[in-house]
């Protein structure tokens, strides 16, 4: 349990959620998650966290806003919807931050956002001086004008990519599942939920796809952030979303969700620079 225990140690945090736990099964919106969610986080705050906020959702919100039940399948309604759901979101979670007299921020990224090298360092000195500021980041891809992140992206590795610029301590994904298990829990009453991942090469195996209407990837998608994550010597966990509270619960070190450790001594490519260099973490 010692890895589970540093995570007690943990300062800078970056929070993933997920459409599905934003909404109810029917699409409309679940505003007891968003209150719940901004009372967690405020909390943290309080007691010294820098907290990140990375959330999914605008679609979906989009969509319940002018009463559309299913995701669309052209792109340009797509980006419609993204644009309507931004704003929205954004409103939902200034008031219920504001219950707590908590500010937060817009923070709106593409790709090129985080692999141009000018642009990533914005995004850094903009995100740690919002942190500095005490005020929560809430950050989004940029839907609306970034086409092949509607097509191909998703917020898994938007949080991850996140977590490296912003050089966090710990990415944890809320999802519509407990963890990673070792079978898929739906189909098989005997899977078991895996604690803890050392290299994620050992279960890409059991990555899976999402069954939500409005969200993106899925397993694969967070195996992927785990990786991003495991390479910059980010810890990173994934856990069930529903109760938001469960974040306390395991920067508290206890043993929920699946723990993927990050690497000490690591290698990472550049992608602005497609070079490999080493890094050590202290």
């Amino acid at each position: 349990m010692k890895d589970r225990a540093r995570l007690k140690e943990k300062e800078k945090i970056v929070i993933k959620i997920g459409t599905s736990s934003l909404t109810h099964d029917n699409g409309k919106i679940n505003f007891k998650s968003f209150e719940k969610l901004a009372s967690v986080i405020s909390q943290m705050v309080n007691d010294g966290k820098k907290v990140l906020l990375v959330t999914s959702g605008a679609i979906a919100v989009g969509a319940g806003k002018i009463g559309l039940g299913q995701k669309p399948s052209k792109l340009s309604e797509k980006q419609a919807l993204a644009a309507i759901g931004q704003a929205e979101l954004i409103k939902i979670y200034e008031k219920f931050f504001a219950d707590h007299n908590k500010i937060s921020a817009q923070v709106l990224l593409t790709k090129d956002g985080v692999l141009n090298p000018i642009r990533r360092q914005n995004a850094k000195n903009t995100l740690n001086t919002l942190l500095s500021m005490g005020i929560v980041p809430i950050i989004n891809e940029n839907d609306t004008v970034s086409t092949d992140e509607i097509e191909f992206g998703d917020n898994d590795t938007l949080s991850a990519h996140v977590a490296v610029v912003s050089e966090a301590d710990l990415l944890v994904i809320l999802s519509d599942i407990d963890g990673l298990f070792d079978g898929d829990p739906r189909k098989d009453a005997n899977a078991k939920i895996i604690s803890k991942v050392g290299n994620v090469d050992d279960v890409e195996k059991y990555a899976g796809a999402s069954n939500s209407e409005f969200a993106k990837g899925g397993m694969i998608t967070k195996i992927a952030a785990a990786r991003l994550c495991n390479n910059a010597g980010i810890d990173m966990v994934i856990a069930k979303g529903e109760d938001p509270a469960i974040v306390l619960d395991i920067i508290a070190g206890k043993d929920l969700g699946t723990l993927f450790v990050g690497k000490t001594e690591i290698s990472i490519k550049k992608p602005e620079e497609s070079v490999i260099y080493k890094e050590k973490r202290g």
